[in-house]
């Protein structure tokens, strides 16, 4: 698994993980914010997106492994970290903190919770079987804008950033998604169902920031408000956002630069 690093090697470390088809250099405006504050920063691309290799069996791209790989890096930090997780990387950080014993000081979950509607889950089945091809930078840029348009109010540059980082050069020609369109089967072969995973969720026991985008169809209104009455989880709901907030305003990356400084 291929990652990123920012910061002092001896910072207290913070570790971004990235929502189902993207990469690990979602985070590079907040990590060199967090990198500018003395923190280490960890930005891994999960099993077959980027950089990190792609899985033999289709089949295994589901949480399960992508916890697994996680924990490895964990372990090789040996120590309390801080996570960064949208919504992908959110699930994977309840799986992580789940578990007894784990090193997660704090947690941010970016635009997830511990359930996920149908119409929602129908959505993504759809939108990740597609391979769009591209013919160059732009194309694959005016794509990026218009079926993650949620993401909020990007700066120009900030969406050709996403662009050059969400590239791969295709085989025969032309650019494709920087990511295994096998990572699309355990979704496509299943019929779209809800997401319960409050199993999770009820015996974590630890400081939270749930943020929202507004105009969210995976993170409703009313499962985010029940998230805030669970002691130490603050809400944060961003405006003119959807699935999920891109981390990347400068208010949004000072409130979470200030959550985990507590």
């Amino acid at each position: 698994m291929a990652y990123v690093e920012w910061g002092p090697a001896d910072g207290a470390p913070v570790l971004c993980v990235h929502g189902l088809t993207r990469t690990g250099r979602d985070f590079d405006v907040l990590a060199e914010a967090l990198a500018g504050q003395g923190r280490r920063v960890i930005c891994p691309d999960l099993p077959g997106r980027g950089a990190s290799d792609w899985l033999p069996d289709p089949m295994l791209y589901q949480p399960p492994s992508y916890v697994a790989a996680l924990a490895h890096l964990l372990a090789r930090l040996d120590g309390p970290v801080d996570w960064v997780g949208t919504s992908l990387g959110a699930i994977c950080g309840m799986g992580i903190a789940a578990a007894r014993g784990h090193p997660i000081r704090r947690m941010v979950m970016n635009d997830l919770g511990p359930f996920v509607p149908q119409a929602a889950m129908a959505r993504i089945r759809d939108y990740i079987a597609d391979v769009p091809r591209f013919a160059d930078i732009p194309a694959l840029e005016a794509h990026l804008r218009r079926v993650h348009a949620p993401f909020g109010r990007l700066t120009d540059a900030q969406w050709r950033h996403l662009a050059e980082t969400s590239a791969r050069p295709a085989p025969d020609g032309g650019l494709l998604l920087h990511y295994d369109p096998a990572i699309a089967t355990p979704i496509r072969t299943q019929e779209a169902q809800a997401l319960d995973m409050h199993f999770l969720w009820n015996v974590l026991d630890l400081p939270i920031l749930a943020i929202r985008g507004a105009e969210s169809d995976l993170l409703l209104p009313e499962t985010a408000a029940a998230m805030a009455e669970k002691p130490g989880v603050r809400l944060e709901v961003i405006e003119d956002a959807g699935h999920a907030p891109a981390l990347m305003d400068p208010s949004q990356v000072a409130m979470v630069a200030g959550f985990l400084a507590a």
